[in-house]
C-alpha cells in the first residue's frame, strides 16, 4: 500500500504559527486558489469577457467529425486551462514543500487522463446515461491503480485533497446566498431534518458496532450531506485515516447507482407526481450526478424540485458539519482518547480553512446579483456561475482520478461488513424519511413549485 496524500500534512513538519500558516497550510492554498478563480471571473466579466476562455468545455459529440472539429475548436482552451492549473498547483505545491518537477511530471498524465474522460463524458451516449466526468474518473482511476503500479513521480501529482477542496470552494460560488433563499424555508427544513437525522443514524450504527468515532462521523457526512465531497472533508477535519475516507467514497457510490434504479422504479410505480418525486429523490441521493440522471426521468418540476432540495438544500450543509465535527473532535474525542488539549488555537488550527472559501466565494456571488438588475442576472449566470461549475468539474475531476489511483480493493474489503451496515441503515432511514417529507407531509409544496 502506497503513501497518500490524504493525511500529508501530518507527515510535515511543524508548522510555523502565524503567518506562514497562510502559505504552508493545503486548506489555505485551496481558498487562494479558489477565490483567485472566482474573483479573475468576476474581473473578465466586468472588462465585458469570460472566463469560460478557460474552462476547455468540449460539446456533446455522436461522431468523430463532430468530436475533432470540437476538439480543434477548443484547443487553445485545453492548454490555457492546463496552463492555469499547471501554475496555480505547482505555487501550492512548491510552499506545501512537494517536488515541483515530480508534481508537475504527474500532473501532466493526470490531465491528459482528464482530458479523455471529459471527452467520453461529452459523447452523446455517455450523456444520455449522465455518465458524467467525475465518476468516470473515479472509476478509470480504480481500475487503474488495482492493476498498473503507480510511479513516485506520479503520486505526487495525486493531490486528493488539493483538488477537492479547491472545488468545494469553487462550489460555494455556485450556490449565492440568493439562491438558499429561492429555496425557501420549506426546502432548508427538510434538508435540515434529512442531515440529522441520517447523520446520527449512520453515526449511532456505527459507535455500536464498533467502528472508530471519526470513521463513523465520516460515513454519517457521507450519507447526509453530499455524497464523496463530504466524505473528503468531513474526514479532513476530524482526521480520520485514509482507508476509512476510502471506504466511505466506495459506499456512496455503491449506493448512488443502488438508487438511481431503486427510486425510479418506487416513484413510477407509486405514481408520484413530477415536484415530489424531484424532492424525494433529492432527499434520498447521494450524489448530484446519480440525482440528476434519476430527476430528468420526470421532467423540469422533477429537476427544479431534486435542485432545491439536494444541490442547495443539503450540498451547503457541507461548511456547517466540517466545523460542527472538527470542534466534536477535538473537544470530545480526541481530548479523551490522546488527550488533546482543547484551546481557542487548536480549534483554530484543526478548523477546515477552505470552508471559508466556499463561503467568501458565496458572498462575492451573492453582492454582485445584488448589485445589478435582473435583465444582468442571465449574463452573471452565463459568463461567472456557469464556467465556474466547469472549473469545478475539473477539479473534481482531477480528485476523483486521484482517489482511483491511491485507493486499492484490498485495502476496501479489509474493514469488513460494520462499515456497510452503518451506511445501510442510515440508506433505509433516508428513504422512509424523504418518503414521509417529501410526498406525505410536504408534498402539495413541491407539487406547486
Amino acid at each position: 500500500m502506497h503513501k497518500t496524500n490524504l493525511s500529508d500534512e501530518r507527515a510535515l513538519p511543524a508548522i510555523q504559527s502565524g503567518w506562514a500558516e497562510f502559505i504552508r497550510k493545503e486548506d489555505w492554498w485551496a481558498v487562494w486558489i479558489g477565490l483567485f478563480l472566482v474573483i479573475l471571473a468576476v474581473v473578465l466579466w466586468s472588462a465585458g469577457h469570460s472566463i469560460k476562455v478557460l474552462t476547455a468545455q468540449i460539446p456533446k459529440w455522436g461522431d468523430i467529425h463532430t468530436l475533432t472539429d470540437a476538439l480543434s475548436h477548443h484547443f487553445g482552451s485545453i492548454v490555457l486551462l492546463f496552463i492555469t492549473f499547471s501554475i496555480l498547483f505547482s505555487i501550492a505545491v512548491f510552499f506545501l514543500r512537494v517536488k515541483v518537477s515530480q508534481f508537475v511530471s504527474g500532473f501532466i498524465v493526470l490531465f491528459i487522463l482528464s482530458i479523455l474522460i471529459n471527452i467520453f463524458s461529452s459523447w452523446e451516449w455517455a450523456q444520455r446515461y449522465t455518465l458524467e466526468a467525475p465518476l468516470i474518473a473515479l472509476a478509470i482511476g480504480l481500475v487503474i491503480s488495482n492493476i498498473i503500479p503507480i510511479p513516485d513521480w506520479f503520486e505526487a501529482a495525486l493531490r486528493t485533497e488539493l483538488y477537492v477542496k479547491v472545488g468545494i470552494v469553487l462550489l460555494g460560488a455556485t450556490l449565492p446566498f440568493t439562491l438558499i433563499v429561492k429555496a425557501g424555508p420549506v426546502a432548508i427544513l427538510q434538508a435540515t431534518i434529512i442531515a440529522v437525522v441520517t447523520f446520527a443514524t449512520i453515526y449511532f450504527v456505527g459507535s455500536k458496532l464498533g467502528l472508530d468515532k471519526r470513521f463513523a462521523a465520516t460515513l454519517g457526512a457521507g450519507g447526509s450531506i453530499c455524497g464523496v465531497s463530504a466524505s473528503i472533508a468531513v474526514g479532513s477535519s476530524v482526521k480520520a485515516k485514509k482507508e476509512h475516507v476510502s471506504v466511505s467514497i466506495s459506499l456512496v457510490v455503491i449506493w448512488s447507482i443502488v438508487m438511481i434504479f431503486a427510486l425510479t422504479f418506487m416513484i413510477k410505480w407509486l405514481k408520484i407526481p413530477a415536484g415530489p418525486a424531484g424532492a424525494w429523490i433529492g432527499t434520498s441521493e447521494f450524489a448530484d450526478a446519480a440525482g440528476i440522471t434519476a430527476a430528468s426521468a420526470f421532467g423540469d418540476k422533477a429537476l427544479t424540485a431534486f435542485t432545491l432540495m439536494k444541490v442547495i438544500g443539503r450540498d451547503i450543509f457541507i461548511g456547517v458539519w466540517c466545523f460542527i465535527l472538527a470542534f466534536i473532535s477535538i473537544t470530545r474525542w480526541e481530548k479523551k482518547e490522546e488527550g488533546t488539549k482543547a484551546d481557542a488555537s487548536e480549534i483554530w488550527r484543526r478548523f477546515p480553512k477552505f470552508v471559508l472559501g466556499f463561503f467568501a466565494a458565496s458572498a462575492i456571488v451573492t453582492i454582485i446579483l445584488a448589485s445589478v438588475s435582473t435583465a444582468s442576472t442571465d449574463a452573471i449566470n452565463a459568463d461567472i456561475v456557469a464556467p465556474i461549475k466547469e472549473l469545478r468539474t475539473w477539479a473534481f475531476t482531477f480528485c476523483f482520478l486521484s482517489i482511483g489511483l491511491t485507493t486499492r480493493f484490498k485495502q476496501l474489503t479489509s474493514v469488513g461488513w460494520k462499515p456497510f451496515v452503518a451506511f445501510s441503515s442510515g440508506v433505509a432511514v433516508n428513504v422512509v424519511l424523504g418518503y414521509i417529507l417529501s410526498i406525505l407531509l410536504l408534498g402539495s409544496y413541491w407539487a406547486n413549485l
